[in-house]
């Protein structure tokens, strides 16, 4: 018999095997020889009582032989096949071309920006003396945001595709298996290079093409189908095209703008992000003066109403810094990745409000009208931080009460922070709902050991987190998955609007490759 339960396990005993099956031989008041295996499926952290506890869900073969599952990749020489162009190499492209050397087509990656390594001298570069190479920085590169930005793995889409697979993919090219079984897996940003480097191995062993420094600059078409994609480098022809530049590619959209494809403005959301140090958040979230050593550094996901509207939580990172993603001159935005270990002694997260279309005037004559108040207000947070990429900051308090901070605490943000009062560069609707969230997110969190909790004036706001998706979708299909006026041309992932991280992200790429063979009857294998 297989059987799954669930079981908890104290703090103490997470790691000790053999505590694990003698708890569950006597919940389940069996005996050793009865219980041939076990796989934990799913591992969890319930902070809700007094006491801390993991909660697993374990699945368990009683007198039935185990066969351990083999994940098997079918990644065929596609050299000689039907070539696909891919535009960016974020997840959503990575995913698309394995996907489509599965089926047995040639997926050919261009890349605006720099393979992994090279990316990092331009990531010190931005850090350490504030300069922005606008091809190759957090944003654009091989891996896409995802790689210097953490490495979360949290998705809610499993409606959309097999998340699982995702995850198998990405432990056969070198993530540990925790990630299986995490409710919240994670990478870390230390260790995501090396395995987006090991997928592109993947992907050139079996034929397929990767061009980095190679930014899209035209797209032909002809009759209204793809016909070849123009760049930097050169002309590459293919009658598909899977658009996945990202959210940061506002080029593409100006591009698609010059040749009259369809745009439409969309919601998404802007704030700021806010740090913590990582004790206030580990004290109150686990009831305890001293983190466990068998636990991970606390996490929070906190939303809120205000006039109607959301405010919530992003993109938290424990254990975290806070990173500098402008990707032009003259803007200041803000992002957040951990280490795998996470062990910064900071906690940050993007806090944003809701935009809605109705907030930013002209947009039903301009689908641009979103990215320019976007733009905006990138632009008046580098005015305040004073240049040099130093951000605006505030403490939380004195953001509350409207008041500029006298000076700031310490703080991850290496760029620099310089005080300003957020009020002065967020719009009113945005700020006085920030305002109102955070006391309430306070009693969400509240402070614990006479130690601060959430809301407190240790706390920084840091302006802003500007690009939690894309103002802009690109219109597509929902059962071809192709641009309504062009053949071939597939929007896919954050930048077209159609995903809000790496894994999901992934799985549209994936079913962007399937919709590019059912709809051109492409013979692969």
């Amino acid at each position: 018999m297989i059987k799954e339960i669930d079981l908890v396990i104290h703090p103490d005993d997470i790691f000790d095997t053999g505590k694990i099956q003698s708890t569950i031989l006597h919940q389940e008041k069996i005996n050793q020889q009865q219980l041939n295996h076990f796989v934990i499926r799913k591992r969890s952290i319930d902070a809700r009582g007094r006491h801390v506890v993991y909660r697993l869900k374990v699945l368990l073969y009683i007198k039935e032989d185990f066969t351990p599952s083999i994940f098997n990749s079918n990644y065929k020489n596609v050299k000689d096949a039907k070539p696909v162009i891919i535009v960016g190499a974020g997840p959503a492209g990575l995913f698309a071309a394995l996907r489509l050397i599965e089926l047995g087509l040639k997926p050919i990656i261009l890349e605006r920006g720099k393979d992994v390594k090279q990316r990092r001298r331009d990531l010190a570069a931005i850090n350490k003396q504030g300069i922005i190479n606008s091809e190759s920085n957090y944003c654009f590169g091989e891996g896409g945001a995802g790689t210097y930005s953490d490495g979360k793995l949290y998705t809610r889409s499993d409606k959309r595709g097999d998340v699982n697979k995702m995850l198998q993919i990405l432990v056969a090219h070198g993530a540990t298996e925790d990630i299986l079984v995490d409710a919240r897996p994670h990478i870390g940003t230390n260790k995501l290079p090396q395995i987006i480097s090991a997928i592109r191995d993947t992907i050139l062993n079996a034929g397929g093409e990767v061009h980095f420094d190679t930014k899209l600059t035209d797209i032909s078409i002809k009759d209204n189908a793809i016909k070849s994609a123009v760049t930097n480098k050169g002309i590459f022809e293919a009658t598909s095209i899977i658009l996945a530049t990202g959210h940061s590619a506002k080029d593409i959209y100006y591009l698609l703008r010059e040749k009259n494809v369809l745009l439409e403005a969309k919601p998404f959301a802007l704030g700021v992000r806010i740090e913590h140090t990582q004790d206030i958040i580990d004290q109150s979230q686990y009831h305890c003066p001293t983190r466990h050593q068998n636990l991970p550094p606390s996490y929070y996901s906190l939303v809120t109403q205000v006039q109607d509207r959301g405010v919530f939580s992003f993109c938290m990172c424990p254990g975290g810094i806070i990173a500098p993603c402008a990707t032009n001159e003259n803007e200041i935005v803000v992002n957040g990745w951990s280490p795998s270990k996470r062990n910064n002694p900071f906690a940050n997260s993007g806090t944003v409000v809701q935009i809605n279309l109705n907030d930013v005037k002209g947009h039903e004559a301009n689908p641009f009208a979103l990215l320019d108040f976007q733009t905006a207000i990138e632009n008046k947070a580098y005015e305040a931080g004073g240049g040099s990429l130093k951000a605006p900051a505030q403490r939380m308090v004195d953001f509350v009460n409207n008041k500029t901070s006298q000076n700031l605490p310490d703080n991850s943000y290496l760029p620099g922070l310089t005080s300003a009062n957020l009020h002065d560069v967020l719009p009113g609707f945005i700020a006085n709902r920030l305002k109102e969230a955070l006391p309430q997110f306070g009693k969400k969190i509240p402070s614990v050991f006479e130690n601060a909790g959430y809301y407190t004036n240790e706390a920084i706001l840091v302006g802003v987190e500007s690009r939690t998706s894309s103002p802009l979708r690109i219109p597509r299909d929902k059962e071809t998955l192709q641009h309504p006026q062009i053949k071939g041309l597939f929007p896919c992932g954050e930048g077209a609007g159609y995903a809000g991280g790496i894994i999901s992200a992934a799985i549209d790429g994936q079913a962007c490759a399937d919709a590019i063979v059912k709809m051109n009857n492409f013979k692969g294998f």
